[in-house]
């Protein structure tokens, strides 16, 4: 059966570089009070941290269900018969939903990973099932080894603006009163365990305990050298060349990434967020 690979913008990469790899894409929608924009699209990263630096209250949502029937059209019209979506995950978004009602609508057989997360996993998922399926595995071979990689993957936020996320109801006004008062760093968590919902995983005092915190829970996971280990900034990148030092002077033989943190969750965290993302590879 002839299946197309699909994602979105949450990788953090264009359509274009996706294509590259043979990997069909779909933009998440940034928004401000005047317009809307396809994420990587009509607007890059640097563009959104821009527009939060003017003090703009942006949005995200989910990719628009035209753009995504115009692909699937399109692909039903060049021989596929099946779709393989890795997009981002469903406790952030209705993404996988709207792909799947599309896919049903025009008779095209739809097969998924919900990868708990986005960002780096979700780019390293639907590479990895292309990879696999071109080397004749099974569907379910190929969820299998997804869901390897999923369980051994954790992604860490380290917001530095309450109030951003109070000003996007993302946290009671008490709490973030508090929080500036007490100088509160909320430790938030993202994976397997939290079905993709943004969970808080600790609070203490400063960045750099903050920090310190998620370096013992990787020593926890025992994650080591056989990992892929990336610091995402929003806005921030002295900040996470810190955090990168940090990890491998703690963590010794690793090698650290650092990267932007791709808008849809910047947008949610504010500037000056630092998130860590590891998982291990097959």
């Amino acid at each position: 059966m002839k299946t197309a690979f699909v994602t979105d913008s949450g990788t953090g990469e264009t359509i274009e570089q996706l294509w590259e790899d043979g990997i069909y894409s779909v933009p998440l929608q940034v928004s401000d009070d005047q317009q809307n924009y396809n994420d990587s699209v009509d607007i890059t990263i640097d563009e959104v941290y821009q527009k939060m630096r003017e003090g703009k209250m942006l949005r995200t949502s989910l990719p628009s269900l035209g753009k995504i029937e115009e692909l699937f059209e399109k692909l039903k019209a060049e021989g596929y018969e099946r779709i393989f979506a890795v997009p981002i995950c469903s406790g952030l978004s209705g993404t996988i939903n709207a792909m799947g009602m599309i896919a049903k609508q025009l008779d095209l057989a739809f097969e998924y990973v919900d990868c708990h997360v986005t960002a780096v996993v979700q780019g390293y998922l639907i590479r990895l099932a292309k990879r696999m399926n071109e080397n004749g595995k099974s569907m379910e071979e190929i969820k299998e080894a997804c869901a390897a990689v999923i369980h051994s993957t954790d992604t860490l936020l380290l917001p530095d603006d309450l109030q951003h996320l109070k000003r996007g109801g993302r946290l009671t006004p008490l709490a973030a009163a508090l929080g500036g008062l007490l100088k509160i760093k909320p430790i938030l968590a993202i994976n397997e365990q939290t079905q993709g919902k943004i969970d808080v995983a600790g609070k203490v005092r400063t960045m750099s305990k903050a920090m310190d915190t998620v370096i013992e829970r990787m020593k926890q996971a025992g994650v080591d050298h056989d990992y892929v280990i990336t610091v995402a900034h929003a806005d921030d990148l002295q900040q996470a060349e810190v955090y990168r030092k940090k990890i491998e002077q703690a963590l010794g033989d690793v090698h650290v990434n650092v990267i932007k943190l791709v808008s849809v969750v910047g947008v949610h965290t504010g500037r000056g967020c630092q998130a860590l993302q590891y998982f291990k590879p097959i």
